[in-house]
């Protein structure tokens, strides 16, 4: 099981529960071309071939064009991804349990490399702040009415 860099500069963690079916959840989370409908951090994203460990997406968030590669892929449980970004290396974890019709959702993400070290405080909350609006948006467009 691939995990994030528990001894990385920045490493953060959040959660959410979001009242919606974990297929809708699951659908929503990993349907990354569609990710600006509803991401309004992400400007554009582009999946390369299937959502299966080894292939790559491309996407444009924050200013930062990023190519992320999936590292771990288990249907309606789990998916990592991760890659190089501006010389910051990015592990993200994100993880799926539904309970009574509800799902949290767990996202974990390290940043290490050169950038991080220079400004730790200042990305650590970038990351927590993008983060957090992330698991908000999917919890608002995973919750409306169908």
């Amino acid at each position: 099981m691939v995990t994030i860099d528990e001894n990385a500069p920045v490493v953060v963690r959040l959660s959410t529960t979001i009242d919606a079916p974990l297929a809708t959840v699951w659908q929503l989370h990993t349907d990354i071309a569609a990710w600006p409908t509803w991401n309004t951090d992400i400007v554009r994203a582009r999946l390369d071939g299937p959502l299966t460990p080894g292939n790559s997406f491309s996407w444009h968030t924050h200013g930062l064009d990023i190519t992320s590669t999936v590292r771990e892929v288990v249907p309606g449980e789990r998916i990592v991804w991760g890659g190089p970004a501006a010389g910051i290396t990015g592990v993200h974890v994100w993880t799926f349990e539904e309970d009574g019709g509800r799902v949290t959702v767990r996202t974990e993400e390290s940043w290490s490399g050169t950038p991080v070290e220079a400004a730790t405080d200042r990305l650590s909350k970038a990351l927590h702040d993008s983060l957090e609006n992330w698991l908000a948006l999917l919890k608002a467009r995973a919750e409306q009415p169908a």
